[in-house]
This record gives structure tokens, sequence and C-alpha cells, in this order.
């Protein structure tokens, strides 16, 4: 596969950074750079079945596949895990690979980071791919609610360790010569709890989960921000079984997104990118043929914010100043 593996240092953080190079590039491409996002303990190899699908078709365009920080073979420093730092090492990262315009296409957590980058950074956003995207309803499994618990770190830590998880990969191993076969999807979702073994990506994983989650459920949402992206062409991937992030997520942003399409995936679960990588590409590639990439500028995402959020006359006397010596500026 024509895969190019850098690590890139950025603001003295390591950065691990997969790039697809098309071998055929498209004829008469657009700049755009299509940028594929992890969901919350994974890494970028979530999309290698994705990225061997590419190669089998001839995918025409540049694609960029980082591990996000805290995340896969990226350093997991002490620093601000939120959407918003998140989202900005996604723009840094195209601006010092000399990408103008991307086509964000993020799972889970990467369909949140995914739209905050268009929030953010409008102007940059050409496209949005969002695949069981976390951020857009409160509904989320029980297993992440139970992080806003107090004890939740000492119990991870008891529960994924190296000890736990090499005797998981033993006992894997000795099903697998009896003739027992993980799903794709199952052993994507164990390569994820996998990582949790590391302290570093385990106190990544709990600094993200408890800024994005309580024990009622998603507290970040990007519904009441969705208009701004109207001009945006969005494409949703959902699995019709996802335990985590359920399918009517999906299916209310698209009543809400005009220039949007819901694509569902009746077999798949949490991963449908994993579990039937031929046909997602199929469908990422009609997308991204069928539509035209926004080139939104800064100047008409204000306009938009200003018409739909005017503010108030003053409806009551001005608020006196309370009684007392105030001191006089000369």
């Amino acid at each position: 596969m024509a895969l190019d593996v850098h690590t890139v240092t950025l603001h003295g953080q390591e950065i691990r950074l997969r790039e697809y190079v098309p071998p055929h590039p498209a004829e008469s491409p657009d700049d755009d750079v299509l940028v594929l996002l992890h969901g919350i303990s994974g890494s970028g190899e979530t999309w290698l079945p994705l990225l061997e699908q590419f190669e089998r078709t001839g995918f025409g365009h540049r694609v960029l596949v980082p591990d996000l920080p805290g995340h896969g073979d990226s350093g997991a420093p002490r620093a601000d895990y939120g959407l918003g730092a998140l989202a900005s090492v996604v723009r840094d990262l195209l601006a010092i690979t000399g990408h103008r315009h991307a086509t964000i296409a993020g799972h889970s957590l990467g369909g949140g980071i995914a739209m905050q980058f268009a929030y953010q950074f409008p102007e940059m956003c050409s496209r949005l791919v969002l695949v069981g995207s976390a951020g857009l309803g409160p509904q989320v499994t029980p297993v992440l609610r139970a992080t806003a618990l107090p004890g939740a770190r000492a119990t991870l830590t008891v529960t994924v360790n190296r000890v736990t998880v090499a005797v998981a990969r033993a006992f894997a191993a000795a099903c697998r010569k009896l003739g027992g076969r993980l799903s794709p999807e199952t052993r994507e979702l164990t390569r994820h709890l996998s990582s949790l073994a590391d302290p570093g990506r385990r106190r990544a994983f709990l600094f993200i989960a408890r800024s994005l989650i309580d024990l009622r459920g998603q507290r970040a949402s990007a519904v009441d921000k969705l208009y701004l992206a109207e001009q945006v062409p969005t494409l949703l991937v959902w699995g019709t079984r996802d335990p985590l992030i359920p399918l009517e997520h999906a299916r209310r942003t698209v009543a809400v997104l005009p220039d949007s399409r819901l694509t569902v995936f009746e077999n798949a679960k949490h991963f449908p990118h994993v579990a039937d990588p031929a046909r997602f590409g199929l469908t990422l590639e009609r997308f991204l043929a069928e539509t035209t990439p926004a080139r939104l500028k800064l100047e008409e995402v204000v306009a938009v914010l200003v018409a739909a959020n005017r503010v108030a006359p003053l409806e009551t006397a001005p608020e006196k100043l309370s009684p007392g010596h105030h001191p006089q500026h000369r």
C-alpha cells in the first residue's frame, strides 16, 4: 500500500501521521485532502481496512490519518484533550502539510472533533463525514456514563492493565486454535480497550470522557450549531445495531441539515467502516464525486451567525450604580 508514516513534531509534541498517497491521482481533483479521525481510545489503525480498499479501487485523493494526542503512537502529555484543542491539532496538521481545505471524516469522538473543526475553522472545512458520531444527542452507553463516577480511574487501572490485556490475548489465541473467531468489529473494540493499559492513554481517555459525558449522558452537543454547517455537504454513516450511540441521532441530524445524506449499515454496530470497508469506501467515494466542496468565507459564516442570534433590545431601565462613593475618572 502507498502509505507513508511520519512522526510530526507539533508544538513540541510528537504526532504519528499516516499519509495515503494515491498511486494514480485523479485527473482533475480539487485541492481537498481527506482527513480520517478515529474515536476515543482508538488510533489511525482503525482506518487501515478502508485505506486498503482505497488502494484496490484506485482512490485518487490524498488522505491524512493522524493518531490524535493521547492515542495510538502519538505522545500522551498532561494536556488539554478537549474538542477545541483536538480540532486545533487537526488544523495545525493541515497547515504544516500544506493543505488549505479538507473533507473531515470522524468516527465516534472523531465525529465530534470534525464538527468542532467545522465550527472553529469553517473556511477550511469542505465536507463532513460523521460515522457513529458523538455530539448529536445525549444518549450514550452506560459504560461511558460510568466514567463520571468516583473511582472510575482506579477501576480502569485494576481491570485494564498490561497483565489483564496479556491474559485476554492469550485466551483469544487459545480460542482461535480451537476454531473460534471474533468479528472484525469485536477485534476493533478489543484493540480500543487494550490501549487503556497504558497510563498516558488511560489519562487521556478519562479526561475526554469526563469533559463530554456525565451520568445523564453526553453533555457536548453540536445540534444547536448545525445551522452554521448548512452549506457543507455532510454524509452520516451508522450501524443499525450500534450499542454505544443510537441511530436516532443520525436520523434527527439529517432532518435539520438540508444538504446531508444518511447511509445505514444494517448488520453493523459501532464500527461500520471496519464491518464492511468495501461498502463504506464506495459510499464515501460516491459522496465525494457527487458533491461540490464548500468554500465558506468567514464573513458569510458571521452573517449567518448574526442573523440567527440578534441581540434583543433592552426592555428594562439601565442598571443603576449602587449608592455610595464611586471613583471619578479624570
